[in-house]
């Protein structure tokens, strides 16, 4: 999750908040792609989650990270709580899953180098403490109280708050993993065509990357059982927002959903201060109970819109949220589907052109369907595997056209990064059905052997 936004001076003007967005706009030539992941970090010898200190902890590889590595601390009430590096940062989720958020790139033969050189740094560290990291969409055996929650203010607000909101906010916080993509857009027609491919094609996402069929150690019915979790969790700030697709939609619109989202928090000088359910449209208004005859800032505002999980929002950008924590061949393909997608504007029409037509309730019984069944899913005629071998066609013939070289120029574009998926639409598995067939078969139901055969 987000680390507290900065440099923003007080808000004066109701318009302010959509031209913060709208500063958010760059040429083409300007257009980046940062790459987040998240995965699970264990004690080799009892499978158990990291703890925060401790001689196999969290706290000892953000420490071997800064003194080996080169990474700068972000400390929070006198925690370890990230690091910072050449753009990038490395943060803790709740649970004490380890998060890079990957700097602003514009390749991605940059972006899986990136992931590459943080995944060797990471088994460094960890192979001389004993520990291994797991990439999954959700934790296959902890229970809840197994999974300690992170020292962060926000973390600790949060968790209350969850508990109060749906059933599965806990759930998410703790025990879930996933992989994402920041892309840019040039303008808000640009930025309104890309946000309703992206809500409409999460689904596909979904799917292809669905890697959580397990939890509290057994079947859970779901491929991704990550995405599940997502529609029980807080019905204020998640969701497929159909009113991205009305007409008349844009940044101002953006504001006013965003508005209408309680708030979890206000940040002053390393303090996070309780202002949960209470309205930023008050906080404008010098009304905030938690803060009387205060007004915010755009910093208050940045770390506001980092408070909204639909399954893609904007900030200064579009993040793509759809997707299960994997395999380090995924984590290069969800950047690559995304930005074939995106970022060639023949291949963005396409896309909008297989979308278009759907209804609100056609895009979320899609999201469900894939939750649940993958490639497999289907509703109203649409079957997900025809779709997904559709929307990668059209992200593959959307890389040839960005025709990004790689390896010194012996490699003329970036479309094999797709390779995994488009073996997943030929097989028709993804990597939930690989996990599964593990279990039923050569595992014998012994699920504790998912560490050992797909750690990192």
């Amino acid at each position: 999750m987000s680390i507290p936004q900065s440099g923003g001076g007080p808000i004066e003007r109701h318009e302010q908040l959509a031209e913060y967005l709208a500063d958010g706009c760059k040429p083409k030539e300007d257009w980046r792609i940062g790459t987040e992941h998240e995965k699970f970090g264990y004690c080799k010898d009892t499978l158990k989650p990291l703890p925060y200190a401790g001689e196999r902890s969290i706290l000892a590889v953000l420490e071997g990270l800064r003194d080996g590595h080169g990474w700068d601390p972000l400390v929070e009430g006198g925690n370890l709580i990230g690091l910072t590096k050449d753009g990038a940062n490395i943060s803790l989720e709740p649970g004490g899953q380890l998060e890079l958020s990957g700097a602003p790139l514009e390749t991605i033969h940059q972006t899986c180098d990136e992931v590459n050189d943080h995944l060797r740094d990471v088994k460094d560290i960890s192979d001389k403490i004993g520990v291994g990291f797991i990439g999954l969409g959700a934790a296959p055996i902890w229970s809840h109280e197994d999974m300690p929650l992170m020292p962060k203010g926000r973390y600790k607000l949060m968790d209350g708050y969850m508990q109060k909101v749906g059933t599965m906010g806990t759930t998410m916080m703790r025990r879930t993993c996933t992989v994402q993509v920041n892309l840019d857009f040039g303008s808000e027609a640009d930025m309104v065509q890309k946000l309703r491919v992206a809500l409409a094609l999460q689904p596909v996402a979904t799917a292809l990357f669905a890697n959580s069929p397990f939890l509290d150690g057994k079947v859970n019915g779901h491929k991704s059982w990550r995405s599940r979790v997502w529609r029980d969790l807080d019905a204020d700030r998640t969701g497929m927002l159909p009113f991205v697709f009305e007409e008349g939609f844009g940044f101002e619109r953006w504001v006013e959903y965003v508005l209408d989202v309680p708030m979890y928090f206000v940040y002053r000088d390393g303090q996070y201060i309780n202002a949960l359910g209470q309205s930023f449209r008050d906080f404008l208004q010098g009304k905030l109970p938690a803060l009387p005859g205060e007004t915010p800032t755009l910093s208050d505002w940045a770390d506001h819109l980092t408070t909204v999980f639909p399954e893609a929002r904007i900030k200064k950008f579009i993040e793509m949220r759809g997707a299960d924590g994997g395999p380090w061949r995924r984590l290069c393909a969800l950047p690559a589907f995304w930005v074939g997608l995106l970022y060639d504007q023949t291949a963005l029409d396409a896309a909008w052109d297989l979308v278009k037509g759907w209804d609100s309730e056609t895009r979320e019984a899609l999201r469900v369907a894939a939750s649940i069944d993958g490639l497999q899913a289907e509703f109203g005629g649409i079957r997900m595997h025809d779709l997904a071998r559709e929307a990668v066609a059209i992200s593959e013939a959307g890389l040839k056209a960005r025709a990004r070289p790689g390896a010194g120029g012996l490699v003329p574009d970036e479309t094999h990064f797709l390779n995994a998926l488009k073996e997943s639409i030929e097989s028709g598995q993804v990597p939930a059905d690989e996990l599964l067939s593990h279990y039923n078969g050569d595992w014998n139901g012994d699920l504790s052997r998912i560490y050992s055969e797909f750690s990192y």
